[in-house]
């Protein structure tokens, strides 16, 4: 890395975390709510379409696994051509994608046209997620990346929440086409996130657009010095952000092998047992006796207890650790995974069968409010998109499969034993994080990649 580029990037670390740093969160936030938005209706709108349709069991997964696949092939493609084409483009086209594709699945007129719609809903989504956090991350300094980074994931559950809400009152009264017309809106944000959100400096600079990656870093100068301060730098402090250029093939080197190895894992067992518990959960509580609008308003009441975790995750990263605060939040969602396949299995009154539901929602959402803000930490600029989405990638394996698995092991294993399947998923993730992982807090972006491991 060149001094200048190593300039751009000292600069960028030496800012304290100001208004204009969590304006950019908003920015991305209200983005990453959009999409939790669209993953949590279809869940929704399936129970809907049980009904309507007679879907069976299998078909079910299918229409849930349908936009799995495609996330899957949106998260391959978004990291390199993000990489190679800059992060701000590819956040705005993914966005258009999902955004037409999500109004298109309003007009589906049998199942089989459903299952393309969501396909392209899937690859515009799967193919903005892991740009937004890579984005976010390479402006914020490492003294508050994990808790800007961790914040931007409890717009997650706010998306979540408001798929719960609109399924609730809007599917029972005029009908699932018009929660996929809510999906739509995303596109009026794109104009929003074209005058609002910057390119990535570090990106400009490692791609030799001086020029404009100094005038990025001057405008963020000047809005952070109307509230603060800005420390000095010296030619000592600039070189310890020398970073090399890499390629993508540097993904699998000596350096970054386990790296790889461990979010490859964590991501797909992660989101197999994300998947596997929520995907499926408004259909098994109405298989288990309980009407439609009550299931909805259940699940929103479970999803509720996505955003304290998130938000306390976010504020204990940058004191005790990733790994550690990682490792901790998978074990304890195993636990309660099994405590609330039991109470499920065994027809509990719903009052346990809710509660133990927030406990699990609870330990998942630290799960994934740390995963996301660790993931891009562990790669070096020049493929830190291209690593975050092939991690996400392995994701979209493991969300396309729990549907489906779900789907016919029920009958086989019926509910307790899926879920003790599910269980293990994140037993095992928590292993793998456990021998393989390392620690980031506090460590500036060209630092951790300088990390032998």
């Amino acid at each position: 890395m060149a001094t200048g580029q190593a300039s751009i990037a000292a600069r960028l670390d030496r800012l304290p975390v100001s208004p204009f740093h969590y304006r950019l969160l908003t920015i991305n936030g209200l983005a990453w709510a959009f999409d939790a938005f669209d993953v949590g209706l279809i869940t929704f709108v399936v129970t809907a379409l049980n009904k309507a349709w007679g879907l069976t069991a299998a078909q079910t997964g299918i229409v849930l696994s349908s936009g799995m696949f495609g996330m899957l092939i949106g998260a391959f493609l978004s990291g390199p051509l993000a990489d190679r084409y800059g992060r701000k483009a590819i956040f705005q086209w993914t966005m258009l994608i999902f955004s037409i594709s999500s109004l298109l699945c309003a007009t589906a007129w049998n199942f089989n046209s459903l299952i393309v719609f969501r396909f392209f809903t899937g690859l515009g989504l799967g193919g903005e997620t892991p740009v937004v956090t890579s984005l976010l991350g390479e402006f914020v300094p490492s003294s508050g990346r994990g808790r800007i980074q961790g914040l931007l994931n409890s717009f997650w559950a706010i998306g979540w929440l408001a798929a719960a809400a609109i399924s609730y009152y809007i599917i029972p009264w005029l009908g699932w086409q018009w929660a996929f017309v809510a999906g739509a809106l995303p596109a009026f944000y794109i104009w929003v996130v074209r005058r609002s959100m910057p390119e990535s400096p570090r990106w400009l600079a490692l791609k030799g657009r001086m020029e404009e990656a100094d005038n990025v870093v001057q405008f963020i100068e000047q809005q952070v010095s109307k509230t603060h301060s800005l420390p000095k730098l010296n030619d000592e402090v600039i070189s310890t952000y020398e970073e090399k250029k890499v390629s993508t093939a540097a993904l699998f080197s000596r350096q970054y092998l386990s790296r790889t190895v461990m979010l490859w894992s964590l991501w797909f067992l992660g989101m197999f047992g994300y998947y596997g518990l929520f995907a499926w959960l408004p259909s098994l509580l109405v298989r288990s006796g309980h009407t439609m609008i009550h299931s909805f308003l259940y699940v929103l009441i479970m999803q509720l207890a996505y955003v304290p975790n998130q938000v306390l995750s976010a504020f204990l990263m940058d004191r005790y650790g990733r790994k550690r605060l990682l490792v901790w939040n998978l074990f304890l969602a195993m636990a309660a995974t099994l405590a609330f396949g039991y109470a499920l299995g065994h027809t509990l009154t719903i009052v346990h069968v809710v509660m133990l539901g927030i406990v699990v929602s609870f330990f998942v959402s630290g799960v994934w409010g740390i995963t996301y803000m660790y993931t891009p930490e562990l790669y070096p600029t020049a493929i830190r998109v291209t690593g975050t989405s092939w991690a996400a990638t392995l994701s979209r394996v493991g969300s396309l499969l729990a549907p489906l698995i779900v789907g016919f092991s029920l009958s086989s294993l019926g509910i307790g034993g899926v879920f003790t399947v599910i269980a293990s998923a994140f037993a095992l993730a928590g292993v793998i994080v456990a021998f393989l992982g390392i620690e980031t807090k506090g460590l500036a972006l060209e630092r951790i990649s300088t990390i032998r491991t």
